[in-house]
């Protein structure tokens, strides 16, 4: 059993691993309701499912989405949708493997996003022998000045990072929240897996914003947590990428300790075999003497962060030309900062904006 409040009953062992992976500042970083948050950390500690519990909220938000739409309150119906969005996402990250549930679960997330459109616009991409899929935000003008491609890493996907893009195209950038190889739809739905070309997926997105006439001007790139990794990897590959921002990722991959998280990354590669596993996490490798970024690099860690040492992210620095590298550092931060989340928004808003339109909005 795992301690919990002093004056508690101690959290399972299970429940305790779900606190620690999602808690409050992650669900609401990524879009929950603060008050669907608490209820779901109470509701799954009272013992709770956390996929039932996660889909009650959602349920409910559903619902008030709808009452919404039938008055004519699109704004708070948009809301809801939203909280909605977010509530499934978390629930189907109670399930490390690709089960019938959690495939039911995402794409009811799915559904509740694409409910938001015209805002949020769903796009999809031939790939391979599947589809990579994504959300599509623009700024008010409905035309960017620049654009920026987001990504997540192992368990967090797409819509996930819809208040990333609220940031970004409030300063006149539009924001593509992907989900490549390995991830949401493309995985769940299409089996599209990672592997040692895992960069040659998430360079599609490129060729769709370059294929858009809506989005002009350069590209930037965000990868979030394990994604990160990628990112770093196509800004070393493609002369296409203009800016990049690296949040809490492992230069050096390796296979976790742990079962549960084994499971997770045997998922996003698609095989059961340990050995298969590792051979791919071998070849994600990120070796400054052998790839180099020369767009300009945005570093972020967090001093608190359990999943990423700086010291593991610092041959992506090594990498760079040190004139245009620049790194930040919150010393009481979590992993990807979810405990400062509006204020690294605003600085990733700000240097794309700078360094992809080269001057600060209007």
């Amino acid at each position: 059993m795992t301690a919990a409040v002093p004056g508690t009953a101690p959290l399972p062992p299970l429940v305790a691993a779900q606190h620690r992976a999602m808690p409050f500042t992650r669900l609401t970083d990524c879009g929950m309701d603060p008050a669907d948050a608490r209820g779901l950390l109470a509701d799954t500690a009272a013992g709770t499912p956390w996929q039932d519990a996660a889909a009650a909220l959602a349920h409910t938000q559903l619902q008030r989405a709808r009452v919404a739409e039938e008055s004519g309150h699109r704004t708070t119906a948009r809301q809801a949708y939203r909280y909605a969005s977010a509530a499934w996402m978390f629930a189907q990250m109670a399930h490390q493997t690709d089960t019938a549930e959690k495939r039911d679960l995402y794409a009811r997330h799915t559904a509740a996003t694409a409910a938001l459109a015209p805002a949020v616009e769903r796009v999809e991409i031939p790939h391979r022998e599947g589809r990579l899929g994504g959300w599509l935000c623009l700024p008010p003008a409905g035309e960017a000045q620049a654009t920026v491609i987001v990504w997540g890493g192992l368990s967090g996907w797409g819509a996930a990072y819809l208040p990333v893009a609220d940031a970004y195209t409030a300063r006149g950038l539009a924001c593509l929240l992907a989900e490549g190889p390995g991830q949401g739809e493309s995985r769940l739905r299409h089996g599209l897996y990672v592997d040692e070309r895992v960069t040659d997926g998430f360079a599609r997105f490129i060729d769709l914003v370059e294929a858009d006439p809506r989005l002009s001007g350069r590209i930037g790139i965000q990868g979030i947590s394990f994604g990160g990794l990628y990112a770093a990897h196509l800004a070393a590959a493609d002369p296409r990428v203009g800016a990049v921002v690296v949040n809490g990722a492992p230069a050096a991959p390796m296979v976790p300790e742990f079962r549960t998280a084994r499971e997770q990354m045997a998922a996003v590669v698609g095989a059961d075999d340990p050995g298969r596993v590792a051979e791919v996490m071998d070849a994600l490798r990120f070796d400054p003497a052998k790839h180099r970024i020369t767009c300009p690099l945005l570093l972020l860690h967090g001093g608190q962060d359990p999943l990423a040492r700086y010291e593991d992210q610092e041959p992506f620095l090594h990498a760079a030309d040190h004139a245009a590298s620049t790194v930040y550092i919150w010393p009481d931060g979590e992993h990807t900062l979810y405990n400062h989340a509006a204020e690294r928004d605003a600085l990733t808003g700000d240097w794309f904006t700078d360094h992809l339109t080269g001057a600060g909005e209007a």
